[in-house]
């Protein structure tokens, strides 16, 4: 009786194995699909923008909205009619988005990238194109 208990013990050791190692595999199938499929890489509707806020060079993801835009507007308009947003300086310099907030203590801040480039002059003074993909992402400035 013994003798026939051990192979079907064995048996049912190796089929939970199997099942439990397919289950992995399946969910880091999934992520690996989720965080590649990112929609900065879909295209952006005509005369619309894509902006997305992330954290440590997109580790962490906050919001991302297509917004329409008209000839002319500025970054940071388009960002204080769609997000919810605080600045210093006059409002040329963003310290908060989405209630995440960059800290001295910490030495972050919120950096902004234009098509997959840092930008050369500040959300005030950028004007946006319909297409622009805008990624502000809270990064270390050390």
């Amino acid at each position: 009786m013994k003798k026939c208990m051990f192979p079907i013990l064995i048996l049912f050791m190796v089929a939970g194995l199997l099942i439990g190692c397919s289950a992995e595999e399946n969910e880091n199938t999934n992520t690996t699909v989720s965080t590649n499929n990112t929609s900065q890489s879909e295209e952006v509707a005509e005369n619309s923008v894509r902006i997305t806020i992330s954290i440590n060079e997109g580790e962490e993801f906050v919001d991302e909205k297509e917004i329409e835009i008209k000839e002319g507007d500025i970054l940071m308009d388009v960002m204080e009619e769609n997000f919810f947003i605080e600045t210093e300086f006059d409002g040329t310099f963003i310290t908060s988005i989405e209630r995440v907030a960059a800290s001295d203590d910490e030495k972050t801040a919120w950096m902004f990238f234009v098509n997959d480039e840092m930008a050369s002059v500040g959300a005030a003074e950028y004007e946006l194109v319909p297409g622009d993909k805008v990624v502000f992402d809270l990064q270390s400035w050390e």
